[in-house]
């Protein structure tokens, strides 16, 4: 009879503590700088967030850039898994940044919310370049091995991925560029400094006069451009994007991590919020829980293969 009791009270203590979370501030620890992609996306995700919780519920978006988003995950994965510290995670760079240096986090280090993003990796070429196709491309770099330069962001993330999952499905030989992030890598491309490039379509907004993009590294088009071809369906079967989530670090009391879930849920499902998600040219991939955990496990997978067999440093 005492166990049950104490097992009762128990229960009802938990009940009373998510009745009343969240009893403080939500702080959102977002790993880059103010402006970009990543903070534009948990912007707009916290204004929304805050109505869902509902009786004057406070989410707080903190900037902590440096080290690659490396300094903002590590403070998610360090902080007490109360609900109060929250994070945004970006696949693969996150995990990537795991493979390359010492870390205090991996991919079992987070309880797995919600992924809002999913922006797509291209195969883009500059307008002007006499590459009209893919296979154009693919055949001219298995002609002449190595001839071919594609340009990247960086190496280690999405688009370093990408290109090589490119290669080997296609068994085309491209010479790898990295350039000093996006902008830069765009720059190359447009002014044909480089033979083609890969890169998100996000990436490629705003530039329909100077670029040309080739083929989608996706399962399906984008509605943002129907008119472009997927790789699959050409023949080649590669995925790679960037995708753009909340987590929270691992160990949280699941029915704090379900009010989340089901709250970040609602907020996708708010008219509201997809306009404005669709304004800023943000794709929506909505994934929550196991299915977000289970996506992060497989890149983490490919991460982990790619650097074992091409380490980028």
């Amino acid at each position: 009879m005492k166990k049950t009791l104490a097992a009762l009270a128990l229960a009802l203590s938990a009940t009373a503590a998510l009745a009343d979370y969240p009893e403080k501030p939500v702080e959102v620890i977002v790993g880059y700088s103010a402006g970009g992609g990543t903070d534009v996306m948990a912007r707009t995700v916290a204004q929304f967030l805050e109505k869902e919780l509902g009786d004057g519920a406070s989410v707080v978006v903190k900037n902590m850039p440096g080290a690659g988003g490396q300094i903002g995950f590590t403070e998610v994965a360090e902080a007490a898994p109360d609900g109060y510290t929250l994070g945004t995670f970006n696949l693969p760079a996150a995990l990537a940044l795991t493979k390359d240096r010492a870390t205090d986090y991996g991919v079992d280090s987070y309880t797995y919310l919600a992924n809002f993003v999913e922006d797509p990796n291209t195969i883009t070429v500059a307008a002007s370049s006499k590459f009209q196709t893919l296979d154009e491309l693919i055949e001219a770099a298995k002609a002449d091995p190595g001839a071919i330069t594609l340009g990247l962001s960086s190496l280690g993330g999405n688009d370093h991925f990408g290109a090589n999952m490119m290669a080997e499905a296609s068994g085309a030989e491209f010479t790898l560029v990295p350039f000093k992030g996006a902008s830069n890598a765009r720059t190359a491309i447009m002014g044909a400094h480089v033979a083609a490039g890969t890169m998100t379509l996000g990436q490629t907004t705003g530039f329909p006069d100077e670029l040309r993009v080739l083929a989608v590294l996706a399962d399906e088009r984008s509605p943002f451009r129907p008119d472009v071809p997927t790789a699959k369906e050409l023949g080649y079967d590669v995925q790679m994007s960037s995708l753009r989530g909340i987590v929270a670090p691992a160990g949280m009391d699941e029915a704090v991590a379900e009010k989340l879930r089901a709250a970040l849920t609602a907020v996708n499902a708010t008219p509201e919020f997809q306009a404005m998600m669709e304004e800023q040219g943000n794709p929506i991939a909505f994934m929550v829980g196991d299915e977000f955990a289970a996506t992060a496990a497989k890149q983490d997978g490919i991460a982990t293969q790619i650097w074992a067999e091409t380490p980028w440093k």
